[in-house]
């Protein structure tokens, strides 16, 4: 039996426009909405795809505000077992702050007589972009991490995972306990059926409360670079404008001679 813990994020939803806080620490979400990044998504999805065929559970666990609870029951809604609200203002926390909390809630589970043989997070925030958690995090458990895997599967007490490389695909063999960073590609994302929400909405969800103090992130400031000039070419007017068009067409390849 296989038993996953899936930590979620809070984000803004990254194909909207992107408005920095005033303060320009941070990226505000409130015109483009919130959701949970395509990361962490594809870590549900492997998650539930691991678990299920052992009888193990799917822990989602996000560590932020009451308001986060909505990306735990969006997990809860795809197939995770259970779900786990660190509560905590998010916006006081660095990576190093996240780590420690996902770290505490491992522990305060495995006393409960909850262990977890895979912890799978995003292979990095879609806010910060840190890339630091995962690691942070298998410091303080003292297991073995891989980052930027795809693809995981699981025979006996080893985990045979998929990550692309510079030179192409890596696998890798690891023992488990361990922790996994999550990219996006190697599996499609599960989308919720009305029994999966119905189920997600009444779903209990257990509260912890963080017990260390913030040391924040460090970060001076954001900055949304200019959007590139864009240049537009009038091929011509009417029926004089067909020549041009099938030579744009030839030299794009969409058409042939």
């Amino acid at each position: 039996m296989t038993n996953v813990l899936v930590c979620v994020k809070r984000v803004p939803d990254p194909t909207g426009e992107v408005v920095l806080t005033p303060d320009g620490l941070r990226v505000d979400g409130r015109y483009a909405g919130y959701t949970t990044s395509a990361h962490e998504e594809a870590a549900v999805a492997l998650a539930v795809q691991v678990a299920e065929p052992s009888g193990g559970t799917v822990t989602v666990l996000s560590v932020g505000s009451e308001d986060s609870l909505e990306q735990v029951r969006a997990g809860i809604a795809v197939g995770a077992t259970d779900g786990v609200l660190v509560e905590a203002d998010a916006d006081l926390l660095g990576p190093a702050d996240v780590a420690e909390a996902v770290a505490e809630a491992v522990r305060a589970r495995s006393d409960a007589g909850t262990t977890y043989d895979l912890v799978l997070l995003g292979n990095d925030a879609a806010d910060t972009g840190d890339f630091q958690v995962g690691v942070r995090l298998a410091y303080l458990l003292d297991r073995p991490v891989v980052a930027g895997v795809q693809t995981v599967a699981v025979d006996g007490d080893v985990a045979t995972l998929h990550a692309e490389g510079p030179e192409g695909t890596e696998v890798y063999e690891v023992a488990l306990p361990a922790v996994v960073t999550v990219l996006e590609g190697g599996v499609s994302p599960k989308y919720p059926s009305v029994m999966g929400r119905m189920r997600a909405k009444k779903a209990e969800v257990e509260r912890m409360t963080w017990s260390g103090t913030p040391g924040g992130s460090g970060r001076e400031a954001l900055t949304v670079p200019e959007a590139p000039p864009s240049q537009v070419t009038v091929l011509g007017e009417g029926p004089t404008a067909a020549p041009a068009l099938v030579a744009v067409l030839r030299e794009l390849k969409v058409v042939h001679s």
